[in-house]
């Protein structure tokens, strides 16, 4: 797959995130446009179908996790606690593992729907860059001068 043809989540999202007081369908609709590799699709499933349910009732922290779910099938849901006005939300591919262990990101927001979607936003951006390699790949164009040779001593 090409680096053009991938979605890439812009930067500024976390600080939109961060900033924000509260969802609206505008804005979670952006999110979906901007980092959803399988909900837009033209072949919808039940979980896709189950997201926009939830986005057209509003129901923006179900959305959020149903969001995770369809996106991003190989994170779960650590952990959700409240503390000190804020929620805090953790993600981790590995949730039996202990805390010690385990690489989870972790996100705090006052508004819960609002904490799900910036760590569903740094996974997403996490799960994209692990999936390209290290060594980045350059178009391979053969040109009319170009001939192969062999400049191994064999001898």
């Amino acid at each position: 797959m090409s680096l053009l043809s991938e979605r890439q989540i812009p930067a500024d999202f976390g600080d939109q995130l961060r900033n924000a007081g509260y969802v609206t369908a505008k804005f979670l609709a952006d999110i979906v446009h901007a980092t959803g590799r399988r909900l837009p699709s033209a072949n919808p499933n039940a979980k896709a179908a189950r997201v926009e349910r939830l986005i057209l009732a509003q129901a923006w922290t179900d959305a959020a996790l149903a969001l995770i779910d369809l996106e991003l099938p190989q994170w779960h849901v650590r952990r959700l606690a409240y503390d000190d006005g804020e929620w805090h939300c953790a993600l981790s591919r590995q949730r039996e593992l202990p805390d010690w262990l385990d690489q989870s990101i972790e996100t705090r927001h006052a508004d819960l729907a609002l904490a799900i979607l910036s760590a569903f936003v740094e996974a997403q951006r996490i799960s994209a860059t692990s999936i390209r390699t290290s060594v980045p790949s350059a178009p391979w164009r053969a040109d009319t001068l170009y001939e192969p040779i062999c400049s191994d001593n064999f001898a």
